[in-house]
C-alpha cells in the first residue's frame, strides 16, 4: 500500500498555532495530512492510531522543531537532549520505520524558532527547513521537497476534513448567536477637517526642499508635507512669513476642496484626482506624526518602511493607562499596561503604525504591533547597528501568541487615551482650525455576536498576528522624498 500521509508531530499546546497553520496549508495544496486533533483541545492521545498511522500510512514525518519539544528544568528552561515523552515516542517510532523500510528523508525537521541544530542526538544529521523568518517561504521549500520526492497530492480534489473539524470543533463550539454587540474597528476617525487644503507648486524640487528645510528650522507648528516640487498644507498663508527669506515663490497655489477629493473629480492636468489623494494622505500622515511627536513618542522604521510609534518610561511613567469604554452607564474604568519587562532581554512595548484612509470615512487606519527595547528606549539593533527586524519579529510571536482580540482592543484604546492632554487630543492645522481627535476608534453595533473561547489552548491560533501581513504590505501611495521623521 502506498504511503500518502504527511504526519505532523509537535509540542502541545506551545506550537499548536503553527501546526494548525501548516496542516491547513498542506491540505489546501492537496496533501493527505494527519495531526493529533485531540491534543489540540486538551484531550488524550490515541497512541494506537498514532502508531498505525506512522507505521503504515506516513510518507513524511514532520517534526515541528522548536525549544518546546524539550523537557524543562525548574526554571522553565529547555533541557537539550531530553525530549518530551510524546515527542520522543513519535520520533523514535518514525526513526525505526524509516530504517526498517529504507525510507530516504522520511523525517524532516521544521525549525520555527531558531532552535539549535542539535537539540537531541541525531538532529544535526536530519534535513531541516527554516520557518523562523517566514512561514510562507518555509512552506514553499517544504512543498518543493515533497514534489522532488514524489509525495502524492491531488490539487483538484482537496479534502476539507481538517478544515471542517477546525471550524466546527476547535474554533466554534457555541457559534454565532443573536445578541446586541458593540464592535471596535481599527479606524481612528477624523471627524472634521477644514473645507480646503492647499498644494503649493514650485518650479524646481530643490526649491521645495529648501522651503521644507526652512520650515523645520522654524519649527512650524502646522502640518505640511512635500512630494517632489509640491508642498501641501491646510494653511492658506503658509509662505507669508518667509517671503523675504527666499528669492523664489510658488508658481501656483491649488485650492483643493476635500469633499471633491473624496468623491472624485475630473482633471487631465495637475493636480489629478490621484495627485490630490496622495497629497491629502501624505498630509494626514504628517498630522499623525506630529501628534506622536508632541506626545514625545519614540519610533522606528519597520520592514515595510512605515514607522511604528511606542511609549517609553519617560512619557508613560506608570507604564499603563486608565481608560473607559463608551456607552457604559456605570462609567467603569479599566487600566492597561503598554510597557512591560520581557524575560531578561529588556522591555516589550505596544506600538502603533498608521495608514491614512479616505473611504468609507476619513480616518487613520491603525495597526497594532509589539516591539522590544534594551532599556525602554532603544529598539533592538543587530551587529550592524540597524533595527533587528528578524529578532523583533521572532519574539513578537512568542510574546503575542497568547493575546486574544480583547487584549489587542484594550491596548489600542489605552494607547489613544494616553495621548490626551486636559482630556483632549488636539493639534492646530492652520491659524483658523484646531483638529480634535476622539479618544476611541470608530465603533458600530451589530445584531449578531460570538462568544470568545475561554480555553487558552484554543486561543493561540486566533491571536491577532498582524505581524507578517501588515509589515510586508506594499505601499501604493506615491512616496515622499521627505520622510516624516523630524
Amino acid at each position: 500500500m502506498q504511503r500518502v500521509t504527511i504526519f505532523i508531530s509537535h509540542a502541545t499546546p506551545e506550537d499548536n498555532d503553527f501546526a494548525i497553520w501548516l496542516a491547513s496549508r498542506l491540505q489546501l495544496l492537496g496533501y493527505e495530512v494527519w495531526i493529533d486533533k485531540n491534543s489540540l483541545i486538551g484531550g488524550e492521545k490515541f497512541w494506537e492510531e498514532i502508531d498505525q498511522t506512522i507505521r503504515n500510512d506516513t510518507a513524511k514525518f514532520l517534526l515541528v522543531y522548536s525549544k518546546n519539544i524539550c523537557q524543562k528544568d525548574e526554571l522553565d528552561h529547555p533541557i537539550p537532549g531530553k525530549l518530551k515523552d510524546g515527542i520522543y515516542k513519535e520520533f523514535n517510532l518514525a526513526g525505526s520505520i524509516a530504517k526498517q523500510h529504507s525510507l530516504s528523508d522520511f523525517i524532516i525537521l521544521l525549525n520555527i524558532d531558531r532552535a539549535d541544530y542539535n537539540l537531541f542526538i541525531g538532529a544535526d544529521g536530519l534535513n531541516q527547513i527554516p520557518f523562523f523568518d517566514n512561514w510562507a517561504e518555509g512552506l514553499k521549500q517544504l512543498d518543493k521537497k515533497f514534489k522532488k520526492d514524489q509525495i502524492p497530492n491531488n490539487n483538484s480534489n482537496v479534502k476539507h476534513n481538517f478544515g471542517d473539524w477546525y471550524e466546527n470543533q476547535y474554533i466554534i463550539q457555541d457559534g454565532i448567536t443573536l445578541k446586541k454587540e458593540l464592535y471596535y474597528t481599527n479606524w481612528w476617525p477624523i471627524n472634521k477637517l477644514p473645507e480646503f487644503f492647499y498644494i503649493y507648486q514650485f518650479q524646481y524640487e530643490d526649491q521645495a526642499k529648501e522651503i521644507v528645510k526652512w520650515l523645520y528650522e522654524q519649527e512650524s507648528s502646522f502640518p505640511f508635507s512635500r512630494i517632489t516640487n509640491h508642498i501641501s498644507s491646510f494653511e492658506p498663508n503658509l509662505f507669508v512669513e518667509q517671503q523675504d527669506e527666499f528669492a523664489f515663490r510658488p508658481q501656483n497655489v491649488f485650492e483643493m476642496k476635500i469633499s471633491n477629493v473624496r468623491h472624485g473629480f475630473e482633471s487631465e492636468n495637475f493636480p489629478t484626482q490621484k495627485d490630490a489623494e496622495n497629497h491629502l494622505k501624505q498630509l494626514l500622515k504628517r498630522i499623525f506624526h506630529l501628534i506622536m511627536k508632541n506626545r514625545k513618542m519614540f519610533w522606528y522604521e519597520m520592514a515595510n518602511k512605515r514607522l511604528a510609534y511606542f511609549y517609553t518610561p519617560a512619557n508613560l511613567h506608570f507604564l499603563k493607562v486608565k481608560f473607559e469604554y463608551p456607552y457604559r452607564s456605570n462609567r467603569r474604568f479599566k487600566t492597561k499596561q503598554l510597557i512591560g519587562k520581557y524575560e531578561s532581554l529588556g522591555k516589550w512595548h505596544f506600538a502603533v503604525s498608521v495608514k491614512p484612509i479616505l473611504s468609507p470615512i476619513i480616518a487613520f487606519s491603525l495597526k497594532s504591533h509589539l516591539t522590544f527595547t534594551d532599556n525602554g528606549f532603544n529598539v533592538w539593533k543587530n551587529k550592524d547597528g540597524e533595527v533587528d527586524k528578524d529578532r523583533i519579529h521572532s519574539h513578537r510571536r512568542a510574546k503575542g501568541k497568547r493575546f486574544f482580540n480583547e487584549e489587542w482592543r484594550d491596548m489600542l484604546l489605552a494607547f489613544l487615551n494616553g495621548l490626551k492632554k486636559d482630556d483632549k487630543i488636539e493639534i492646530a492645522l492652520s491659524n483658523d482650525f484646531i483638529l480634535e481627535m476622539p479618544l476611541i476608534t470608530e465603533v458600530y453595533w451589530s445584531d449578531f455576536g460570538y462568544y470568545d473561547p475561554k480555553d487558552t489552548t484554543r486561543q493561540g491560533i486566533l491571536s491577532v498576528y498582524e505581524i507578517e501581513l501588515d509589515e510586508r504590505e506594499e505601499e501604493t501611495e506615491e512616496k515622499t522624498a521627505e520622510e516624516s521623521d523630524e
